[in-house]
Parts: C-alpha cells; structure tokens; sequence
C-alpha cells in the first residue's frame, strides 16, 4: 500500500525533495548535492536516498520501506536514454516510479499541469510547454558545453574565455575577471589546473560574478544581455504565437528577467510551483492512471 509520494528535482548543483502523504498533503522537504545523471548513476540514487532520509527525519515518520512510496523524479540528463534506463533499472525497490527529465518537471510545477511554456535556467538550461492538446514541445537541453544556452555553466564558460584573454594580456580587465581568476586560483598555472578539473557545475558555480557585474563591467554585462536573448529565442521557437503563459524558472530564472527583451519579459508569470513540486505531480498523475 502506497503511503507516501516523493518529488525529486535533480540537477547539475543540488537535489531538492518534496515529501507527501499519499493524498498528496506535503509533509517535509529536504536537499541534497548534484543528483544529475552526468554525475553517474549510483551518485544520483546515493544523493536521492540522502534527502529523502533527511526529509523523512524532518517529518518525523522514521524510515519507511520504500514499497510504501511512489516517487516522480525530473532529472537532468534523462535526455541520455541509456542513462534513463540504467536509472530506472536501479531502482532500489519503490512502489512506483515515474521518471521525467527536470525541463518537464518544471513545466508541470509552473502551470500546475495545465497549458504553458516554461524556459527553466539553473546549471543548465532547456525551454517545454505543454500545449492546449496536451502534445508536448522542447527546446534546448542539449547539455554542455554544446547546448544550455543561457545557462550558469555557460555564462562561466563565457567568463573563463574572458579572463584567459586577460591573463594573455589580449584584453583589459577589471573587477570582474580580477574575482574570476582569484577563484579559479589566482595564476595562469592554477587556471589551467582548474580548466583541467572543471565540469559543468563548476562552471556554473562563476556565474555568481557575471551576475554581480552586469551593472558595471561591460563583458558581464555583454554575457547577461546575450543570455536574454537565448531565452527570448527558446521562448519564441516554443510558442510563436506567444499565445501560453510562460515562466522563467530554475535558480537563475528570476535573474534573468531584467535582461530579456522588453517583449519577452512582458510575457513572464511568476511560476506557481517548482520542479520538485512538478514532480509530484508526474507520480500523482502516474497513479491515477495505473489504477483500476
């Protein structure tokens, strides 16, 4: 008997659960480190299993046998389709499972599973909507470093090239590539150490700087201008006849609203729910399905 549903949003930086009885009241939720399939598989179930522990220690309920849950997880990465069935084929034993890439878990949070077009920024990045007919579209998500435009990795990307520069003395610089080097280690040989370590999540983890200098350093702000017309391009090959309300989600989406284009950002509502939440929704949807 199913008791309990979990939604997991997973991505690039951070894992987040929402934890809910099997009515679908929420009882906790709880965080966890990068959950990502790029990151591996077994590090994604390891990282999941942590914050549902830590959210069941919040709602108090001990450690319930997993055949008592039912578990909807948007993932980064489930474009992979082998990694999605590694994943899937991993499953530690729960009562059901549904599985999404996080791009749709966001789209199902934002609207509350009704009609709309999300463009969702954090790590990485990738636009859904859902349309009137209940099809599906998406845009993006090819991953990095080849795709997420708009994205924290590809603003660091952006970032690095410009302090490479730099340090080459090809260009000046200021505040901005002085504080992107010291993190990155503060010499060309402690750069090209990093470069040699870097994966997304650290790339992503500069995009802080190119936030904190969009009003005052011209490259920052070249970068972030740059980004809002990604989305703004994401948004449009999602709906051209802007006709879905759309929402900018992900860690990164309410940053990036003071630089999309006038149009686009007259479009946006504040998305009613997260991914995670989304992911409830996949699970309870799932159910009523599944049921006789």
């Amino acid at each position: 008997m199913i008791e309990y549903l979990i939604g997991v949003d997973g991505g690039g930086t951070g894992t987040r659960v929402r934890l809910a009885s099997a009515n679908g009241v929420e009882l906790a939720q709880a965080s966890a480190g990068p959950s990502g399939l790029s990151h591996g598989i077994q590090n994604a179930w390891t990282t999941i299993m942590q914050a549902i522990g830590e959210a069941c220690a919040v709602a108090d309920i001990g450690s319930p046998p997993l055949s008592s849950m039912a578990i909807g997880l948007g993932l980064a990465g489930v474009h992979n389709k082998e990694w999605a069935a590694q994943f899937v084929a991993s499953d530690p034993g729960f009562a059901a499972l549904v599985l999404g890439t996080d791009g749709f878990s966001t789209l199902m949070g934002a609207h509350g599973g009704e009609p709309g077009a999300i463009v969702a920024i954090g790590t990485g990045s990738v636009g859904e909507a859902m349309l009137e007919d209940g099809s599906k579209v998406e845009v993006g998500g090819w991953g990095f470093p080849a795709g997420d435009e708009a994205s924290g990795a590809w603003m660091g990307l952006r970032a690095l090239n410009h302090i490479e520069q730099v340090i080459d003395g090809r260009v000046a610089g200021g505040a901005f590539a002085r504080e992107v080097i010291e993190a990155c280690g503060g010499s060309r040989d402690a750069v090209q150490v990093w470069l040699g370590r870097a994966n997304q999540t650290a790339y992503a983890s500069l995009a802080r700087f190119v936030i904190l200098h969009g009003d005052t350093d011209p490259v920052a702000r070249a970068i972030l201008e740059h980004a809002g017309r990604e989305v703004a391009s994401i948004a449009h090959a999602l709906d051209p006849s802007a006709r879905l309300p759309l929402a900018l989600c992900g860690g990164l989406g309410e940053v990036l609203l003071a630089w999309l284009p006038p149009e686009t950002r007259a479009r946006c509502l504040a998305p009613q729910g997260d991914s995670a939440q989304g992911a409830l929704r996949m699970i309870e949807r799932h159910l009523k399905k599944a049921a006789p």
